[in-house]
């Protein structure tokens, strides 16, 4: 036997190997070259790609072992997370800013809204968060927020479909751009798996460092071995249980066989036995047969004659049959005619029904032209009222105004009273003054007479005469002027009296209107008492069909439920709603959807944020505004 030896020397590019002669000699020295390097992204590449399995299958693991809902603080988690930050930061392009170089994840997360429309909710929820500052933080809660949804391998294989687009954010040999990025979104698909619930709001997602923990993946060659003895041990007592349960099952079928055996033969005896009682009978029941043979001919020609008997009798039998199917007929025919008259009458009443249906709504719509009607009568009688508030306040003018026009009346009579009282004597001085003219003039003829008769006489007294002719030429020229004057206020007198003639007329056409007003108005007040007459018996009327309304209102509602409730509630479910019915406001991971516990919809909080007892449960359960607002007036309209 020969050993052989092997030497190594390493010069700067090559590896020199003693290789043995294929004849068995000395060998010789062959020059034997490296393995080529690998590319180091490719390496990185492979090294992300294996903990995100690594990661993704511990989460996935230790989670359905867990059995209950992730809470952020939750190790494996957490991990999960560093790890999915590294792969999607590997390859970014440095973008340069104004200030500083920027490399941040947050730039292609934040185009998958523009390519996966339902993404928008979470971009715009990371953007409302109060304590989020840099592009980092925000790219740690959208993978938080998409994870809840469940939704992560969505986003982020229509992240990876569009490379044209991720070229502008990562390199070409970024994970993100190669097979493996497809791969880990390929995995991400087993995370559906889990329910988490994370609180965003509270964390400090700027600040933290993603740091991977490798001694949760990483495990001990005495561990390994432990435990492979360990589960050689449990396999080799698994089949020791497996053995000893087999055997004890071979027992229990082998003492169970035994006791089959003895039965058998137990069985067997018995079969025997009855073999040689079951001969007895045979032999019993043939002489049985002959018996029964003889018997039968007996039998056969007794049945012969009867038969003849019942031939006759059957004979007898058609005939009154015959008749009996003749009334039978007359009987058949009058059935059918009652079945006509009575499906005449139930066709009656059934167009009886129809009629009552269209009469009912054809009363549900004269229910509703009558609250029409009440509504137009109320306005109305809104308006008549200010039409008798204004009436009344015309009459009360028109009082106001006889009332003074008849104190201007009777100032006015006064007037004309005292005027005619100073035409009586102006009248009188004027027929005083007539008077002493005339007296004046016939002592003036005298004078002239007793003048002619007596000039030479008087020619002495000439001079006191003329004195005295001249004052009384000054008298008369007095006189003519008071004459003058008092013409002139004897006219001016009568164009008063002509004008307080004219005001009497006036003023009498006033009073002949003021009293067709007051006629008028006595019409007003008896149409007012007629009109509010009317008034009264309407709303009589109108309370009489609102306690009516409210009545069949009522009814309606408890038809409608009753309605409801034999055809079944329908209780809606998550996926079908998508806004509230109420608000209609779209639901979203702050605004939660919630149940009416009375008709099966779904609300938001705000619109279903109701208890009450139900017929199908005592204690109070979530109801929504409408069904809220329905149940209470059932209650108090229910309450004596």
């Amino acid at each position: 036997m020969t050993f052989q030896v092997w030497r190594w020397r390493r010069e700067a590019s090559q590896v020199w190997a003693w290789v043995p002669d294929a004849e068995g000699g000395r060998g010789a020295v062959m020059p034997r070259r490296t393995p080529a390097t690998k590319d180091p992204t490719a390496v990185e590449r492979a090294n992300l790609l294996n903990m995100a399995k690594l990661s993704i299958k511990g989460l996935i693991e230790s989670a359905l072992s867990f059995g209950r809902t992730l809470d952020s603080d939750y190790p494996p988690l957490q991990q999960f997370f560093v790890v999915m930050e590294h792969c999607l930061k590997h390859g970014l392009k440095v973008r340069k800013s104004f200030l500083s170089y920027n490399k941040t994840i947050w730039g292609p997360l934040e185009l998958v809204e523009k390519l996966y429309p339902e993404a928008e909710e979470i971009g715009a929820s990371v953007r409302d968060l109060p304590g989020l500052k840099t592009p980092l933080g925000r790219a740690r809660a959208w993978l938080r927020l998409a994870l809840m949804q469940k939704k992560m391998a969505d986003y982020l294989r229509c992240l990876i479909i569009q490379r044209d687009l991720l070229s502008e954010f990562y390199e070409y040999h970024a994970l993100m751009m190669e097979e493996e990025g497809a791969v880990i979104v390929g995995l991400l698909v087993g995370l559906n798996v889990i329910d988490a619930n994370l609180c965003v709001k509270g964390e400090d997602l700027d600040s933290q460092v993603g740091v991977i923990d490798f001694s949760m993946y990483l495990k001990n060659e005495e561990d390994i071995g432990n435990k492979e003895r360990n589960v050689q041990i449990a396999a080799i007592l698994d089949q020791k249980n497996y053995v000893e349960e087999l055997n004890r099952q071979l027992n229990s079928t082998v003492s169970s066989l035994h006791s089959r055996v003895d039965s058998l033969e137990k069985s067997n005896t018995k079969l025997i036995e009855e073999l040689a009682i079951a001969k007895n009978n045979i032999i019993k029941l043939q002489e049985e047969n002959h018996q029964l043979r003889s018997e039968n001919k007996l039998i056969l020609m007794k049945t012969q004659q009867h038969l003849e008997v019942t031939k006759v009798d059957v004979e007898t039998e058609l005939q009154t049959y015959k008749h009996s199917r003749q009334g039978l007929d007359e009987m058949y025919n009058e059935a059918r005619r009652q079945l006509r008259d009575e499906s005449q009458l139930r066709q009656d009443v059934e167009n009886e029904l129809a009629v009552q249906v269209s009469m009912k709504h054809e009363i549900e719509l004269a229910m509703k032209l009558l609250e029409k009607d009440i509504h137009e009568k109320q306005d109305t009688l809104i308006g008549l009222r200010q039409q008798l508030e204004e009436v009344k306040a015309i009459n009360i003018e028109m009082y106001q105004k006889l009332q003074g026009s008849e104190a201007d009346l009777k100032e006015k009579n006064e007037i004309i009273a005292r005027l005619e009282e100073k035409t009586n004597k102006i009248t009188a001085a004027m027929r005083q003054l007539e008077q002493r003219l005339q007296q004046a003039e016939k002592a003036q003829m005298d004078t002239e007479d007793e003048d002619k008769k007596y000039l030479q006489e008087c020619q002495s007294k000439f001079d006191g005469l003329q004195k005295q002719i001249s004052q009384k030429e000054k008298q008369l020229v007095q006189l003519e002027t008071d004459l003058k004057i008092e013409k002139e206020w004897r006219q001016t007198l009568q164009e008063d009296l002509q004008k307080e003639k004219d005001t009497l007329s006036h003023l009498r056409n006033e009073t002949q209107q003021i009293i067709s007003l007051k006629k008028e108005f006595l019409h007003l007040q008896d149409e007012n008492h007629q009109l509010k007459k009317i008034y009264h018996e309407q709303e009589q009327a109108l309370q009489e069909l609102g306690n009516k309304l409210s009545e069949s209102k009522l009814k309606i509602e408890d038809i409608k439920e009753a309605n409801k409730a034999l055809q079944g509630l329908v209780w809606l479910k998550d996926k079908e709603a998508t806004h509230c019915k109420l608000c209609e406001k779209e639901f979203s991971l702050s605004k939660r959807k919630h149940h009416c516990r009375n008709c099966g919809e779904i609300f938001c909080n705000a619109c279903s944020d109701n208890e009450l007892p139900l017929p199908s449960s005592p204690k109070p359960v979530r109801v929504c505004d409408s069904c809220h607002a329905l149940l209470i007036q059932r209650c108090s309209s229910n309450l004596p």
